[in-house]
């Protein structure tokens, strides 16, 4: 069970039993969105930025970062300061740690159940995934942040990264912030291009998934690779 969270509403207005924190009690943390499950971290907001407003502008930050965030960089956030930086970092870290890599994927359900929670951001995530030998995952990254519902994105910018881990494969995914998954002209011509560079550069190519809150395309299942 999922439920959007709105930032503009207070928390004290939402009733008790549809908080963040009473519904990761009630349904467990996947349930909740990445802003709540932020929300949850902060504890409390500041005077004039009410704790869901300042998970919304953290979200928004992290989503910019390719590692974790030093505790300096974080308390620029306005509201934010260094006690709850550390927080965040320290969360973030032993997250990252223990459960952010080493997941196998085997089929493109995987891949959705690792990156859906991307699905609510109301602007494209260009993800990247690198993969060892082995299919498990060493690294998850957003490459690029789009406009409402279009992304750019050059074959450079997904393998830079994915170079320096030694992978030997990617997977790349966006979602799509109207709910539509068919891949669109401009969709087609980036997975071919980066079809194509990944057999210059040796790096298999795995898939390009296109997802929404509550479905995806695979295009490998589907047979446009």
């Amino acid at each position: 069970m999922k439920m959007m969270e709105k930032s503009s509403v207070s928390p004290l207005s939402i009733p008790k039993e549809e908080r963040p924190r009473e519904r990761l009690i009630r349904y467990g943390p996947e349930s909740l969105s990445d802003e709540a499950l932020l929300s949850i971290i902060l504890v409390s907001g500041v005077r004039g930025k009410n704790v869901t407003l300042l998970a919304r502008e953290l979200l928004e930050r992290l989503d910019r970062e390719k590692e974790v965030p030093q505790v300096k960089e974080l308390s620029h956030l306005a509201g934010l300061g260094v006690s709850k930086a550390c927080t965040v970092a320290a969360v973030l870290e032993m997250g990252r740690r223990k459960w952010a890599a080493g997941q196998r994927i085997r089929q493109p359900l995987d891949i959705y159940n690792h990156i859906r929670h991307y699905a609510d951001r109301r602007q494209e995530r260009f993800l990247c995934l690198s993969l060892n030998g082995a299919h498990e995952i060493l690294a998850t990254r957003i490459v690029t942040i789009g406009l409402v519902n279009k992304t750019i994105v050059h074959p450079r910018e997904v393998y830079a990264d994915p170079i320096l881990d030694r992978a030997s494969g990617i997977i790349v995914a966006h979602n799509h912030p109207s709910g539509n998954i068919q891949p669109s002209g401009e969709d087609n011509e980036i997975t071919n291009r980066l079809k194509n560079a990944g057999d210059i550069l040796g790096i298999n190519f795995v898939d390009h998934l296109i997802f929404s809150e509550t479905r995806y395309l695979s295009f490998r299942e589907e047979g446009l690779l």
